[in-house]
């Protein structure tokens, strides 16, 4: 495999390396409340960014395969999808920790926390619904559909319902983003790379995870 087609995944997993190591070690300004826990901002709110990246990508998918019958674009799609939905499971338990210490409670009924246990339920729901096929074509198809919807119920229910109702969760319900008072230019040194970092070997895992079930299909239908 050449240079030019790994050099972005090189890219990820040293933004990433970086990261961790200033994440943990680097200087943070010191705000009430939040004190030393503001270092989630590096791991928490990326793993959401790339998670939602990824999903687009598996609606895109869904919809190509819907459009073209190709079975590699349903095999994208699941990849991507399972990838974004261990993303978000990551960056829930996460955002639990960071609750915990900065509200007081892991999981308080807040809106915004609500709307993502009841989205991340909804992709749970396209897993179980894929497995319960043994027709591949029949699954593709199905699955696609419910990928969509998935996503348009999932965005909504994730960045426009807490936004309109009161929630703890900074830049919703009045509450300001991060970004505008707590991280100075030092931090977005860091939180930057970390986006791109997260994103990139979230399309690196996915890509590796659509290859082997490529290769898991091949085998069974030889």
């Amino acid at each position: 495999m050449t240079l030019k087609n790994t050099w972005w995944k090189i890219l990820g997993a040293i933004l990433l390396v970086y990261v961790s190591i200033m994440g943990l070690a680097g200087e943070v300004p010191r705000q009430p409340i939040l004190n030393e826990t503001i270092r989630n901002v590096y791991f928490h709110v990326p793993m959401w960014f790339s998670m939602m990246t990824l999903m687009t990508i598996s609606v895109w998918r869904s919809i190509q395969y819907l459009r073209t019958g190709d079975i590699i674009r349903d095999q994208q799609a699941i990849a991507f999808a399972s990838t974004a939905f261990y993303l978000g499971i990551l960056g829930f338990i996460t955002g639990a920790i960071w609750g915990k210490f900065t509200w007081g409670s892991a999981l308080p009924a807040d809106p915004k926390l609500i709307a993502v246990e009841v989205g991340l339920l909804i992709y749970a729901a396209y897993f179980i619904l894929r497995g319960s096929f043994e027709d591949e074509q029949k699954k593709a198809r199905l699955s696609a559909v419910y990928n969509i919807f998935a996503f348009a119920a999932f965005m909504p229910l994730v960045w426009i319902l807490p936004r309109v109702t009161d929630s703890l969760h900074p830049g919703n319900g009045g509450n300001p983003a991060f970004g505008k008072y707590d991280m100075d230019n030092q931090m977005r040194m860091v939180f930057y790379p970390a986006v791109i970092g997260w994103v990139l070997v979230g399309i690196w895992v996915a890509s590796l995870k659509a290859r082997i079930i490529k290769l898991e299909y091949n085998k069974l239908n030889q």
